[in-house]
């Protein structure tokens, strides 16, 4: 816990590029939830809303006013997102700022989560991107004072972030952020993942391309590449990360079944190896899908809850009105349904095949679906 004191600036633990803060019992419940649809954030609340499980979620908590935590996530973050009034926030920002070149963003929301405003920074510390991907991801209106945005475009860090999408590394962000701002040939190869991810009123730029294929986007030649993908690329394809970023859409469910008590190591080496074998990125995984009669499997919510996944669980009934092309007679004597782990993940993803039907490991059975999006 973080004990604020007049004078100090405290240590923070930084993880992610924004810190969300909270300091009402309203504001901290959407705190959480903001951080499960938003990846980039680290939250802070007052330990007074203490939930049990900030540990486990790497929630900071602090004790003391809010105002001696600024000076540090100040210096600290590229923006910080908080759940504060308006007015509180510019009388404990004005003695921190420094030089608009430098300070980092700043944006505020309503307790009620219905208006996201973009405070400092807009356009050179980016708050006005940031303020228009956070106000989506989490269901809010914008609000920008500026007089206009300079460009109507791809913010590369943030793209797909109101999606949960992630990057891969942040070590081309700013050369592919260059190419974007200086107009520069960009190819987007997009393999799955949310579609509608343009987010302004005019036109994309022509400077933009769109490529059907990684093997098209390579003859193009382009300057920069965005690849929004949850497979591993081949090395054939390496040469597009010379000056790229690849993004994670939340594209894959698991669906999983276990032996009553298997632990939560043997079922993430499972998950592990899986995805290993198939090519694919954790960093894709959205959810574990599974039976009701799971749904207090300790291993199956400690895995979860450690990768930020979503656990959701179906009854027999549900299960058993998806096609399963092996239903087994004894899966339905002990359960109730023809199957556990294949109905779950296509249940989940709203799809008609499996990535993996089904693989045994030990003591857990896993699926893997990739969830249907409109057409990319």
């Amino acid at each position: 816990m973080i004990n604020l004191i007049e004078g100090e600036i405290p240590e923070i633990k930084v993880s992610k590029p924004y810190a969300l803060v909270a300091i009402t019992k309203h504001g901290v419940a959407n705190a959480r939830a903001y951080a499960e649809k938003f990846p980039y954030v680290d939250v802070y609340y007052m330990k007074k809303f203490e939930y049990g499980d900030e540990a486990q979620k790497n929630i900071q908590l602090f004790d003391g006013t809010v105002r001696l935590l600024l000076p540090a996530l100040f210096k600290q973050y590229k923006a910080m997102i908080l759940i504060i009034s308006l007015g509180a926030v510019v009388r404990m920002i004005a003695p921190i700022l420094e030089d608009k070149k430098t300070d980092p963003a700043v944006l505020v929301v309503d307790d009620k989560g219905q208006f996201v405003i973009s405070v400092l920074s807009g356009h050179i510390g980016g708050a006005n991107a940031l303020t228009h991907e956070f106000a989506q991801a989490i269901h809010a209106a914008p609000i920008i004072t500026t007089a206009s945005d300079v460009q109507k475009t791809i913010p590369v860090d943030l793209f797909g972030a109101r999606f949960g999408w992630v990057w891969d590394s942040e070590g081309k962000l700013t050369p592919v952020s260059a190419s974007v701002v200086n107009e520069e040939h960009v190819a987007i190869v997009q393999e799955t993942g949310e579609a509608d991810w343009w987010m302004h009123d005019t036109p994309m730029p022509a400077t933009l391309n769109i490529y059907e294929t990684t093997a098209a986007a390579i003859a193009a030649q382009p300057h920069a590449t965005l690849l929004i993908t949850d497979r591993i690329i081949d090395q054939h394809e390496q040469v597009l990360l010379e000056n790229g970023v690849i993004y994670r859409p939340k594209s894959l469910v698991l669906g999983m079944g276990c032996n009553r008590g298997t632990s939560a190591e043997e079922i993430e080496a499972c998950i592990d190896a899986t995805l290993a074998e198939l090519k694919l990125s954790k960093k894709s995984v959205k959810a574990i899908a599974t039976i009701d009669l799971k749904k207090d499997e300790q291993g199956f919510i400690d895995v979860t809850a450690k990768n930020h996944w979503q656990f959701v669980t179906y009854s027999p009934q549900e299960l058993n009105e998806m096609p399963l092309s092996n239903p087994s007679e004894t899966v339905f004597k002990y359960t109730g349904a023809y199957g556990v782990s294949e109905p779950a993940a296509l249940r989940y993803a709203n799809a008609n095949s499996w990535v993996l039907e089904k693989k045994k490991s030990g003591n857990v059975t896993i699926s893997v679906a990739r969830i249907a999006f409109e057409e990319v």
